[in-house]
Order: structure tokens, then sequence, then C-alpha cells
């Protein structure tokens, strides 16, 4: 079967909506988890995930951090604008260099109430934080079809953009919590080891773990690894179309740099702490065979498209494969990958780097509950059914299950 030709409908179930969980539980290591292994399910809590990992392995987290992308701005006749910010406008290298730009910034946006911002007005609004006042203007730049670029500008100067978001902006709660983002959000919606800004939803498979957890994981001589990949709104965008060949897979940046692709090539087993750690992981390998073809290969050419895995010779090993493309990185005097991914990880695909993919419970007929049946088969009905019938909290704020790839 081609992957393209996968029916969306195959990959649905009923969510009820008291099953979506629209708050954190107190602790974050209470979670529930549904272990799932050769087809046995075992049920258990987050703190205890420690005894279900293999000893002297790698555990792989995302450590993006949630930017305030939601910006309110009210006009002087009183109606209010929203800015949904979603990415930099395509000038910057890369999603850091864009967080830390002073002054003023472009920026892809949604803008809610577009069409009574009429384009030339300015939109302006004030901050007052430690005795001083940051104000932020937002113009129109451009626009296409879905989106505005905006220049944001600000004073002082002195604040990098995201500061700026910090301060001015709310945290971008996903459509399916049905309320407004509050203070407990700030922690919550934000895992531990977040570091580098620049995601508009979080990498929700790491909220739950704790130091209590990382402890556990030393014990069992678990390395801990991080990489980054910054979280886009098309995580959250349906599957409209009948089948996968017209769905079109969002985009998102990445950044590894080589120390991280050394531990990945030692042969230990890798546990992947979520979609977006399992699919940027996957993709380096996918890199490393596009620099073994080619070593040559220029810079903004190492990206991978949608089903562009499926095309690609299959038969290189990830040692060759992550060799390659240290090689490369090395000819090229790369220490750190900035690269982007739109990989499709479908019912079919063969994993390249994971063993182990931790994650939460997906919203039906979406692209990241195909990656779980991917990585589970056909067992993935089980374990949702399972987590159906025993009361398991669904989506970002939910609970999780922790499965072993389906061989």
């Amino acid at each position: 079967m081609n992957p393209d030709s996968i029916s969306i409908s195959d990959y649905s179930y009923f969510l009820p909506e008291d099953r979506i969980a629209k708050y954190p539980l107190a602790s974050r290591d209470a979670s529930k988890i549904l272990v799932y292994n050769k087809g046995e399910t075992e049920q258990d809590v987050y703190r205890n995930i420690a005894h279900y990992l293999p000893s002297n392995s790698i555990i792989v987290f995302n450590n993006t951090k949630v930017v305030e992308a939601r910006l309110l701005f009210q006009k002087p006749s009183g109606g209010i604008i929203e800015i949904f910010c979603l990415e930099p406008s395509a000038e910057y290298a890369d999603i850091s260099t864009a967080m830390l730009q002073k002054e003023k910034v472009l920026w892809k946006c949604l803008i809610g109430g577009a069409s009574k911002w009429k384009h030339g007005t300015l939109l302006q609004k004030k901050i007052e934080r430690d005795s001083n006042v940051l104000t932020l203007t937002a113009t129109i730049n451009s626009r296409d079809a879905d989106t505005f670029i905006i220049e944001l500008s600000w004073t002082p100067v002195t604040y990098a953009f995201a500061e700026v978001l910090h301060l001015a902006g709310a945290m971008p709660l996903p459509p399916y919590i049905k309320r407004e983002a509050e203070q407990v959000d700030e922690e919550r919606y934000q895992t531990i080891y977040a570091k580098e800004p620049g995601s508009v939803a979080a990498p929700t498979a790491g909220l739950h773990f704790t130091e209590a957890v990382f402890d556990q994981l030393a014990l069992k001589n678990i390395e801990k690894l991080y990489l980054t990949l910054h979280v886009g709104a098309g995580t959250f965008k349906p599957v409209k179309t009948e089948t996968m060949a017209e769905h079109e897979m969002h985009a998102e940046s990445f950044e590894v740099d080589n120390i991280l692709l050394n531990k990945l090539n030692s042969g230990k087993q890798i546990t992947a702490v979520g979609t977006t750690s399992a699919r940027t992981l996957e993709t380096l390998y996918w890199l490393g065979v596009k620099t073994n073809l080619n070593p040559k290969i220029e810079l903004h050419e190492l990206n991978l498209d949608q089903w562009e895995a499926y095309s690609l010779p299959q038969h290189i090993n990830k040692e060759v494969a992550l060799n390659s493309l240290l090689s490369w990185m090395q000819m090229n005097r790369i220490e750190k990958l900035f690269a982007k991914t739109r990989l499709l990880i479908v019912p079919g695909y063969k994993l390249r780097m994971i063993n182990i993919l931790v994650t939460n419970f997906h919203q039906p007929q979406s692209t990241l509950l195909l990656l779980v049946a991917a990585i589970a088969g056909t067992g993935w009905k089980k374990l949702y059914e399972y987590a159906l019938a025993n009361q398991f909290r669904f989506l970002s704020y939910g609970d999780g299950c922790l499965i072993y790839a389906d061989d």
C-alpha cells in the first residue's frame, strides 16, 4: 500500500468532550501512563516511568519553549484585534535569531478581526512592568491567502522580541481547551526543561516529567539528551482530505548539534519523548541518507519533504547515515544544524532511529494519531479503547502512553 493512499477515516475514534483535560493535575508526574509492549497493556503513573525503560539507554526531549504568541490590541474605536504570531518572516536565518531581534521584527501571523484592521493603521498597546512602560506597535507589512506579515516594533528598544512576547502576549492554549489562558498555564503549559523560545504549542509529552522522574532515570543510567523543534500551529491542523495524498503536512524548524548526533550513534536504545522528538530523530536519519548520496549537498537543500523518506534509498543503516551527516557538518564547519522537516510518519513507515515513544493521547483523524499507529501497528486501537474504558484523560493536559515499537 502506498502511504499516501491511507484513508484518514480508518484512524478515528469517538472522543467525548468530558474526556478532554481542561486543566493539568496538581502534580505533573501523577498523570497516568499506559504502557504498551507487544500487544500487552499495563497501567501506572509517570513518576514510575523509569521502571518501563531499558537501562543504559537514551531518552530524548524537545527543549523548545512556548512563547506567549497571542497579542491582543484594542483599536481606538474599542474593537479587539488578535494577532497570533506563527513564525518569523523568511529573512531571518532561524527562529533563535529572530527571537533575539531588538527594536522591531517581521512575523508571519494569523489575524482575528482582520477585516476591521485597515492597511496602514497602527495598533498600539502599553504594558507597565516594574515601573517601566513597554510600548508595542503593530502594522501590516504584507499578506497572502491565509496569513499576514506584521511589523512589530517596540520601545524601549533594549528588549529582545522573546522578552516582548513574554511581557505583552498570552499563552496560546490549544483550540480544544475551550477556556482563556490562566496564570496556572504560564508554568504548566511549559516543560520544566524548556529553554529555547519559539513554539506556539507545547511538546506535551514532556509536561509530565519532573526532577524526581529524572532522578529515577539516572539510577538506571538512562541518559537525557535534548534537541529543539519549534512546534507550529500546524500541529493542530485537521486532516480534511479523504486520503493522505491530498493533505499538506506543515513544516517545522529544528536544531541539533554534533554532540547530540555523536551520542545518538552509540548503538543504545532510544526513547523519544513526544511526536516532535520522534519526527526530528527520524528526520536526522534521512538527512544523513541525503548527505551520503550527495556529500556536496547545499545547506538550503538539507530539509525533508512530506513523502521524501518513502522514496529515498531504504538500505542505508543508521550508523552510516549519522556518520555521513556528521562528516557533512564537519566539512561545512557546522556545529549546530538548523533545518526544517515536513516528514509525515504514517502506517507502513519503518522506524530508523527510535525504539520507544512516550506521547499523550491525540485527536481522532490527526497526523499525530497516524504517527502512533505507525509505531504501535494495529494495536493503536486496543491502546485507545483501553484508555477510554479506564478513564484516562486526553490531549495536551491529559495522561499519556509509552509504546514499544511494533517490530
